[in-house]
């Protein structure tokens, strides 16, 4: 059964709300994380991963306008990038093409949830392919040396309340105490990253 919040979903869109195994055919973990370069963000300039030099972490993430499940997550991203905002770099990026994941109606999301972090669109989507992300939101945290040290979920539930592990805080927490995370790949919950068809 869909939760309440999914109610009036297509079916189509119903369909993609799914939580991922912890497989990645793209990344494991310490492998060099893909770079990122002059993607256009809400504020006008372009970025990439280098301009971000300075910081010893990045958190990227894979998000949407348009996914219920990484609305859901808003708050909870919003939490996570102010609290380790004097540590950690957190950037999000869209990949979806659909008018409602463009890059106006990003900036207008962000605005109305006062997003204070960086958020990137890639009309090529090849970032996303790079990091064999499949869902929206999905999770990778980059070390010093740009390895990929967590990838996955940011907890095991899209329903606040029901909450049990906070896979991403808990990973986090040990890399700032130069542990390695408790787990470092975990499940992703929330929509399929809606992926262009290749022409045949």
């Amino acid at each position: 059964m869909l939760r309440p919040c999914f109610a009036g979903l297509s079916a189509a869109l119903a369909l993609t709300l799914a939580s991922s195994g912890v497989a990645n055919d793209a990344l494991k973990i310490g492998d060099a994380a893909p770079a990122w370069k002059e993607l256009p963000g809400i504020d006008g300039k372009k970025h990439s991963l280098a301009d971000l030099r300075d910081k010893k972490w990045v958190v990227l993430c894979f998000t949407c306008n348009s996914c219920p499940v990484a609305r859901d997550y808003e708050n909870r991203i919003i939490g996570f990038a102010k609290k380790h905002a004097g540590d950690v770099a957190f950037v999000a990026i869209n990949v979806n093409k659909i008018p409602e994941d463009g890059l106006p109606k990003m900036k207008e999301r962000a605005e109305k949830q006062k997003f204070g972090f960086p958020y990137l669109f890639d009309e090529s989507q090849k970032i996303a392919k790079d990091y064999g992300a499949l869902f929206t939101p999905e999770f990778f945290v980059l070390d010093a040396a740009r390895k990929v040290v967590y990838m996955g979920g940011m907890d095991d539930s899209s329903v606040i309340g029901n909450v049990k592990e906070k896979h991403l805080d808990a990973a986090m927490e040990a890399l700032l105490a130069g542990k390695k995370p408790p787990q470092a790949e975990t499940p992703a919950i929330g929509c399929r990253i809606r992926y262009a068809k290749a022409r045949r």
